[in-house]
């Protein structure tokens, strides 16, 4: 995505929510403004996820050692399409994971194993074959009216060969594992030189923690209840500046467009709205030109300023939590985005409010509602890596509606 383009590229302009949450913003959670501010460890998804801090919207994730030609690398992992091994490990599992090489080898990097790398998170280093690039300066300066910005990079660019799904050789297991940081030390926690975008804290220590990561995460929606989920990479430059995440073009092939539960895919489906409506107290607030209007996606994110930035309120689909196995099952890291884009006649009858759950966005889609950008179809632009970490009032369980049009 080149966000310097002219309108007309707009469906290509797009990306996902930015960051941040504040107690004082819409659409927050009916409970959020009077809980502690961290979490229960009941409303935790990802298990291995610890002090998930709903003021400051941040998590601390065990961090692992890896190897990239001699260079120290540090990475997380979130999820496996094994299901003993993902409960082992504390992590998702995505079934849908196993699916990524189908007419993708290349989404999926093969890894090898060296020596253990300590005492408490004892395990052995993986040898990549691909890294990120944590060099670059992220750009994100807003446009005239916001959305689309007006110049727009991003921070991290992941090589030829890199991709956060992992195999070791010799196992058909595949992993969620993005690489967060490079090197020993010191980190760039500030500007992010030699770290994620999303690392405000990270300490290499073997203590009684183990290494570890505090990570910014994002806010959205699913099945009608807010949620906090990770954000680590983009398969389009534009959509990893606003995203704060690692640019990994390979992505984009990744089986298949618009594929959700259909057999072969490997990606489920997240909502994200291009003119929603705008302003910080506003409680229908909602989508890329909401955060690009009120957020402060120019700033790099840190741990003093975490809780001030925005986000764009992203509705995600099928959710680990979910009570239809079905449905929890069908849960994929991997998100099939579908910008939507309010209709004329939307607007006018005051439709265009707070979305929190996928049937009913994909019923106002059939009603007419909601098109791609520019009347377009609705449906696929690109992919993003977003692992839910967190549910912050109740546990979602089951969709708010029917999905009346079999979209």
């Amino acid at each position: 995505m080149n966000f310097n383009l002219p309108a007309k590229s707009l469906a290509a302009s797009v990306a996902l929510g930015a960051v941040g949450l504040s107690l004082v913003l819409p659409g927050l959670g009916k409970s959020a403004s009077a809980q502690s501010q961290y979490l229960p460890a009941d409303h935790v998804v990802l298990k291995s996820a610890r002090n998930v801090d709903v003021k400051n919207q941040t998590a601390v994730l065990p961090i692992h050692k890896g190897n990239f030609n001699g260079k120290t690398v540090w990475y997380i992992l979130t999820d496996a399409s094994d299901f003993g091994i993902a409960r082992d490990l504390d992590v998702h599992y995505s079934a849908k994971l196993a699916n990524l090489t189908i007419g993708c080898p290349e989404c999926v990097q093969e890894v090898t194993l060296g020596k253990p790398s300590g005492k408490f998170n004892n395990d052995a280093v993986v040898n990549f074959a691909g890294i990120p690039d944590f060099s670059p300066t992220r750009v994100l300066t807003p446009g005239p009216d916001g959305f689309p910005p007006a110049k727009a990079a991003p921070g991290a660019v992941g090589d030829a060969k890199y991709s956060p799904f992992i195999r070791i050789a010799g196992s058909p297991v595949i992993y969620n594992a993005p690489i967060i940081a490079v090197g020993d030390g010191p980190f760039d926690v500030t500007h992010h030189t030699n770290t994620a975008e999303r690392v405000l804290a990270i300490d290499t220590k073997q203590d009684d923690d183990g290494p570890e990561a505090t990570l910014l995460l994002a806010r959205g929606f699913d099945s009608g209840q807010p949620i906090l989920y990770l954000s680590t990479d983009a398969s389009d430059p534009g959509a990893a500046a606003v995203e704060r995440a690692t640019y990994v073009p390979l992505l984009g092939h990744a089986p298949f467009a618009n594929g959700d539960d259909n057999l072969g895919s490997s990606r489920e489906r997240i909502f994200v709205f291009l003119n929603g409506q705008t302003g910080k107290n506003n409680p229908n607030a909602q989508g890329l030109q909401h955060v690009a209007k009120d957020g402060n996606l120019n700033l790099d994110a840190t741990l003093e300023n975490s809780s001030t930035l925005l986000t764009s309120l992203n509705v995600q689909g099928d959710f680990p939590s979910l009570d239809d196995p079905r449905h929890a099952n069908a849960y994929s890291p991997l998100w099939d985005v579908q910008l939507g884009q309010w209709t004329p006649k939307a607007i006018a009858e005051g439709k265009n409010t707070l979305q929190t759950d996928e049937n009913e966005i994909l019923n106002l889609v059939g009603e007419g509602y909601l098109t791609g950008p520019g009347g377009a179809a609705y449906g696929s632009v690109f992919v993003v890596n977003c692992p839910p970490v967190a549910f912050i009032d109740e546990r979602p369980s089951k969709d708010k509606a029917d999905n009346v049009f079999n979209r």
